[in-house]
């Protein structure tokens, strides 16, 4: 490990209790190149004075302070620029900041091939739009949105068997611009539903246009927050997932979320955590707080917990490894 990145994980371990962390820089692209062009009419729609963030901005901030509080998630912690390339290398899905370059994404991707029983390698396309990182391997183009996605879902078909088990309906909670929802309802078209919620207005407000702009509504559907209590009365929800949410959130509001899922009686949870300094071989969050006592105050005992690649080498040197964890109710 370099100095410079030494020196800025000694610094998390700091900034950290405060609520805050060094993001390094990085290239818009990996080539360097300016992002493409935005689909559209996304560059008029995608701004910090669209009325529709305004109304959810409004809105979150009269909400429940316990969950709304946020740990790293500050104002503006999404950007003018973000808005707009929400699927470039950010906030929301580190792609070349952590040191992730070619060779590391080509192992992932052979990887990915070697498990990908349902074929979602063909089946799920990848682009650069929205400024997302793409490289060469397998013969066409792979991004980390597209790898992260298989690996996840390929851990659910293992363990839960979603493509056996027509009309299953998911909550993603903290699901960010949609990355997940869009992935499994293209992957898993037998699915009954898929809610994605967040406490963060931009990312609802990105999430609600990204679905749409994906055309995925008829499956998936980005729920506001001050709507979630009165959406989950009305419907049954069979697992909820939350994937490198909960690390970045006070107890407080890890609690909330917890106490949501009992109230409304969703069986199972998938959680992933930030690597981080221990690798997501512990289920805590960015200051250290662990996780498991919240989880089995609220009867959630774990299932399954398991690396994100289960070959060592990948595990050492794949894109972002961490471990998939899966809680069951009881």
């Amino acid at each position: 490990m370099g100095l410079l990145k030494r020196a800025g994980r000694a610094a998390n371990g700091v900034l950290r209790s405060f609520g805050y962390q060094v993001i390094p820089s990085a290239a818009r692209r990996a080539d360097g190149a300016a992002p493409a062009v935005l689909p559209g009419a996304a560059e008029a729609y995608l701004r910090g004075d669209n009325p529709r963030l305004l109304e959810l901005e409004r809105a979150y901030a009269a909400f429940d302070s316990r969950v709304t509080t946020p740990l790293l998630w500050r104002r503006h912690h999404v950007t003018a620029y973000d808005l707009r390339y929400f699927r470039g290398d950010n906030a929301y899905v580190w792609q070349v900041r952590d040191g992730a370059a070619e060779a590391n994404y080509a192992l992932t991707a052979y990887y990915v091939k070697s498990i990908d029983t349902l074929g979602l390698l063909t089946r799920l396309e990848e682009d650069e739009l929205f400024g997302a990182h793409l490289f060469d391997a397998l013969g066409g183009k792979v991004s980390r949105d597209l790898l992260d996605s298989i690996v996840e879902i390929h851990f659910l078909e293992r363990h839960l068997g979603l493509s056996s088990q027509p009309g299953q309906h998911v909550l993603d909670i903290g699901a960010g611009y949609g990355r997940l929802a869009h992935r499994m309802t293209r992957a898993l078209p037998q699915l009954g539903g898929y809610l994605c919620v967040d406490a963060v207005p931009a990312s609802t407000f990105l999430c609600e246009y990204y679905l749409r702009f994906r055309g995925v509504e008829d499956k998936a559907r980005a729920v506001p927050l001050h709507e979630i209590d009165q959406v989950l009365a009305a419907r049954r929800i069979d697992l909820a997932v939350n994937i490198h949410s909960f690390p970045e959130c006070t107890v407080e509001a890890i609690a909330w979320w917890l106490d949501l899922l009992r109230r409304h009686r969703v069986p199972r949870l998938m959680i992933v955590p930030n690597p981080a300094e221990h690798g997501g071989e512990k289920l805590v969050t960015n200051t250290g707080e662990p996780m498991e006592g919240l989880l089995a105050s609220r009867g959630y005992r774990l299932a399954m917990r398991a690396p994100k690649y289960a070959d060592p080498a990948v595990q050492r040197h794949g894109v972002q490894p961490t471990w998939h964890y899966l809680f069951q109710a009881e």
